[in-house]
């Protein structure tokens, strides 16, 4: 996936006037972002792909992936010819507790015997402010893909004391885990779900520019 959809928190573009309202300009690329154009792989050991969902509706469950594979590429001039491919292992899913990463990885959620591996490749990437991006494509879980928006925030770019070029972004999108077939319904005696319906992820992403194959 690119490097978009690996991390970012979104700062939504301000919203036109009005039905009225003057349609909002193109935004237009920073020069500096061409300096990124290239092939990109996330830094498990600096980043995290989470997910929180409410639970009891009293409190936040959080969890994460400590094992995924990533592909990336970015175009700091064009960044609509962007693209990103993240692979994650379902196995890998820590959510603290032991008892209920068991839970999770069982047949009421992601099944991991059965479906080892879930996906998010893009489709396509938009520039929506000046270092907000927004990224849609299709996010398959239990073998079954649909559409989704990651929104992205770029964090910065740099190289590290050991000459590696780093580039950091945060991203959010929220789905309904029903959709995807992970639809566990444990009833509380108050009424309501012991787990919400809407689930919220979370990629926070350093990723290091690739070594070209040669």
């Amino acid at each position: 996936m690119n490097i978009f959809s690996r991390s970012s928190t979104l700062r939504r573009p301000a919203a036109p006037a009005g039905p009225a309202g003057p349609a909002s300009a193109p935004v237009t690329p920073d020069p500096s972002l061409a300096a990124l154009t290239g092939e990109w792989v996330i830094d498990p050991a600096h980043s995290r792909i989470g997910f929180s969902v409410r639970h009891a509706m009293v409190t936040t469950v959080r969890g994460s992936f400590t094992e995924y594979d990533s592909r990336l590429y970015f175009d700091g001039r064009d960044p609509s010819r962007s693209r990103a491919r993240i692979v994650i292992h379902t196995a890998s899913v820590d959510a603290g507790v032991e008892q209920r990463d068991a839970h999770l990885v069982g047949r009421d959620f992601l099944d991991a015997r059965s479906y080892p591996r879930m996906s998010f490749t893009s489709g396509a990437v938009e520039q929506a402010g000046k270092d907000v991006f927004r990224m849609t494509g299709d996010l398959t879980i239990r073998d079954t893909a649909r559409p989704v928006t990651l929104d992205l925030t770029y964090i910065g770019h740099v190289t590290d004391p050991f000459g590696y070029e780093r580039v950091g972004f945060d991203g959010t999108t929220t789905i309904g885990r029903s959709d995807w077939g992970l639809t566990y319904n444990a009833r509380l005696a108050q009424g309501g779900a012991m787990v919400s319906e809407r689930l919220r992820l979370q990629f926070d992403i350093a990723a290091v520019r690739a070594v070209p194959e040669g």
